[in-house]
């Protein structure tokens, strides 16, 4: 397993974490069996939004045991009062809700304490005019809650919280789908998705995964908004390089579909590529670098997608990143300017001309 630190933390959070959403149809014992496979594998990054409230204490029995060891993801908002899943801003009854999880978890304290599912910008007016953040600001105080953090699949809503700076996690949708315009949730153009992950890492707010898959979608190629099937490795590869992304949360049923996952960290790089997307992504997406380094190897030895990362996130105001570029072993100046880059680009970017604009920016 490979870990990310968390920026505003000391906490080093799995790259491959365990969503919830349709584990609870396993069954008590499945599921139980399914998080002990998964802590014996490294992941140490659970989220809470389930589709039920099954999961609540079949998770509590097994983590009890090694709950300072790992973190839990939970949502001011999802209630599981009535047993299903229920969405909600009244702030008694996420009161309710999150009394219950805690008894349900067998903690007394929660590592990211989000406001929960965000998507319009009413209801980040109700949760703020209601008390709920309020709420979740004074169990920060009082040791309960240790980050904050929101779930939400709208830019310009998250851009809003990002204002307020008091985040430390975001879980965000990020698949090659939404990202590209395809499904109910691709909210926002490619720039402006790509600028709000830039945002994050350059404030240091961590990304959690959601809808890697989109549903399933992009695995189909009947269902794939490209006509053509990516598969689950493609996917988490994608959204792991993306700026800030921590990890990556997969929905899985059972203990097949998590050794299924899991095959992702003894996979080849070729088997993650997915340079693929370059020729069915739309025109706005065309020259814009995603750092998959398809590019590779650069005849002079440059990391053409890292480079292209820190360029980027020193633009969007992260002053590590021009640390960072400082420190690389290459610089955009050593550019030879063969064109290698531009030949193989699959996002059509014309990265000998990137070079020579980034050389200017850092002055080597």
């Amino acid at each position: 397993m490979e870990y990310r630190k968390l920026p505003h933390g000391e906490e080093r959070v799995s790259i491959l974490g365990l969503g919830t959403s349709s584990i609870g149809m396993a069954g008590k014992k499945d599921i139980q069996a399914t998080v002990e496979q998964a802590l014996a594998s490294g992941i140490n990054f659970f989220d809470m939004a389930s589709a039920d409230a099954a999961p609540f204490p079949a998770y509590g029995e097994v983590l009890a045991g090694v709950r300072d060891s790992v973190y839990l993801q939970i949502h001011f908002g999802a209630d599981y009062q009535r047993g299903t899943y229920g969405w909600t801003t009244d702030l008694d009854a996420i009161k309710r809700s999150i009394h219950w999880q805690l008894e349900a978890l067998k903690t007394d304290y929660i590592d990211f304490g989000f406001l929960h599912c965000l998507d319009e910008e009413a209801d980040l007016d109700r949760v703020l005019e209601g008390g709920v953040l309020d709420y979740i600001q004074q169990l920060q105080r009082e040791g309960t809650v240790r980050h904050i953090g929101m779930s939400s699949h709208t830019p310009r809503v998250v851009e809003r919280v990002l204002d307020m700076g008091i985040l430390d996690l975001l879980m965000f949708s990020i698949n090659p789908g939404y990202d590209y315009h395809h499904g109910d949730y691709a909210i926002g153009g490619a720039d402006e998705r790509m600028a709000l992950y830039r945002r994050c890492e350059a404030e240091g707010v961590g990304i959690s995964v959601m809808k890697a898959f989109s549903g399933g979608q992009l695995l189909n190629a009947k269902t794939s908004p490209f006509g053509q099937a990516l598969t689950e490795y493609q996917c988490i590869q994608y959204a792991l390089d993306k700026p800030g992304v921590l990890t990556v949360l997969p929905g899985v049923r059972d203990r097949e579909d998590l050794t299924r996952i899991l095959g992702f960290l003894d996979t080849a790089p070729e088997e993650r590529d997915y340079s693929v997307l370059g020729s069915f992504a739309p025109r706005d997406a065309a020259g814009m670098c995603v750092y998959c380094n398809d590019c590779q190897p650069c005849p002079a030895g440059l990391d053409v997608g890292l480079i292209n990362k820190y360029y980027d996130l020193a633009r969007a105001g992260d002053q590590l990143a021009r640390d960072h570029y400082g420190h690389l072993d290459k610089h955009a100046g050593d550019c030879v300017q063969c064109g290698h880059c531009d030949r193989r680009c699959p996002f059509h970017v014309t990265q000998t001309g990137r070079m020579q604009e980034i050389q200017a920016y850092f002055g080597r």
